[in-house]
């Protein structure tokens, strides 16, 4: 096994990596995701502070969920030009990054959006922490699944609400919603909110439209809120197909409040910014308030320009992102099928999240993070962090060139072999 990672640094002429250039307006866009990009050094915490975090540098991060690719030129560019302007002062969101969202909202996903139906946050987290605060009270009950995406069970408890767990089957080695299950609970607990991750995470589940009106029509049933994480809805492999919640009925708009961002799709988490899309006009006003109350809404500079330049400039580039993490997800399923028949394994049908079940090494926890770490040298995310239904699991994150790639899964082969 390669200790150094070192050897993996090299120049986009030597992979022979094929540049294809698209036009728009007057700029030419490169999409390449075979440049291995050196990350050290950084401010980025994936690659950084590996020791404080996994007890070790050696480790190859294929851990939290951001990509090891370049961002978009366009969005560079937009960046520069601020940067330009040599002040960097306060600054508002512009008509025309309302516009940018409208329109992507509306073509991508056909969710028919105002202005006054749009709310900026630093991010998701931030923002179901905002509304958690805003629409509940201390000792309610909020449901989400499990496993499901950690900060969510960390913001209910650390607001002191209730933290209602319901736990995903799995079939045909899919996560699938008990509404059996989930309607039991809505009742007992009195659930005030439920927050649904879709697609989920960490299993790429993307939901079919008759589960989420179901899931939807019992939180009516129950006069249930529901927060709708969309974060991931952009990356989506065909033939799969996204929908959002709040399209399916209009009567879902009085309840359903969706998240969503372009940090995730061109993988920009870095400028903080997301949006909180509220329809129903009683909630949009007690949410906002609330924003006014802690002064939640004054965001970053760099969030508004690169946001609307993603969404009018970038939408090239998702494609071809969309095509080589396909290509990703080929060959980790391929390398799992036959080199690693023993180990099960979600295959996601979207977001760059890969979910397999380690029991047959038969350890703890505990034990499993720490093999990972110390022989295969590859830092993954414990499943067990997502909820108790995501224990002796792993989730690896497949969104870097293949070089990498390919040297992680050597690394998760080796865990499983020494």
């Amino acid at each position: 096994m390669i200790e150094s990672l070192s050897h993996l640094t090299y120049t986009k002429k030597e992979t022979n990596v094929i540049i294809l250039l698209y036009y728009k307006g007057s700029a030419y866009m490169d999409y390449s995701f075979d440049e291995v990009i050196d990350r050290k050094d950084s401010l980025g915490i994936k690659w950084n502070n590996l020791g404080q975090l996994f007890g070790s540098e050696e480790v190859l991060p294929m851990w939290v969920a951001d990509m090891d690719y370049a961002n978009p030129q366009p969005i560079l560019d937009s960046l520069q030009q601020v940067l330009d302007s040599r002040i960097l002062g306060y600054t508002a969101p512009p008509d025309s990054l309302y516009n940018a969202i409208i329109h992507w909202q509306k073509e991508r996903h056909q969710m028919a959006l105002t202005k006054d139906e749009i709310l900026f946050s630093p991010g998701v987290v931030p923002s179901i922490a905002l509304i958690i605060q805003a629409l509940t009270n201390e000792q309610d009950a909020i449901m989400i699944h499990d496993p499901v995406y950690t900060p969510f069970s960390t913001m209910i408890q650390l607001n002191k609400r209730r933290c209602i767990r319901s736990t995903l089957l799995i079939e045909n080695n899919q996560f699938k919603m008990d509404f059996e299950e989930i309607e039991k609970q809505l009742f007992e607990e009195q659930v005030k909110l439920f927050i649904l991750c879709n697609p989920q995470n960490p299993g790429g589940r993307v939901w079919s439209k008759q589960e989420l009106i179901t899931l939807a029509d019992l939180c009516k049933k129950y006069d249930v809120l529901m927060i709708s994480d969309e974060i991931h809805g952009d990356l989506i492999f065909s033939p799969h197909q996204f929908t959002s919640l709040v399209t399916l009925k209009p009567s879902y708009q009085n309840f359903v409040i969706t998240l969503s961002a372009a940090t995730k799709t061109f993988n920009i988490a870095g400028v903080k910014l997301s949006m909180i899309y509220v329809q129903n006009p009683t909630l949009y006003k007690q949410i906002n308030h609330y924003q006014e109350c802690i002064e939640h809404s004054g965001l970053n500079t760099f969030g508004y320009v690169a946001t609307e330049t993603a969404f009018t400039q970038c939408g090239p580039w998702l494609e071809h992102l969309l095509e080589t993490l396909s290509e990703n997800l080929a060959m980790i399923s391929n390398f799992f099928d036959h080199e690693l028949p023993q180990v099960t394994y979600m295959k996601p049908q979207g977001t760059y999240l890969f979910w397999f079940d380690c029991s047959s090494l038969g350890l703890t926890d505990e034990e499993l993070m720490n093999r990972f770490i110390h022989v295969g040298k590859i830092a993954l995310n414990s499943g067990v962090a997502y909820g108790p239904g995501g224990s002796q699991y792993m989730r690896l994150n497949f969104a870097a060139p293949k070089v990498l790639l390919q040297e992680g899964l050597k690394r998760i082969k080796l865990t499983f072999e020494r």
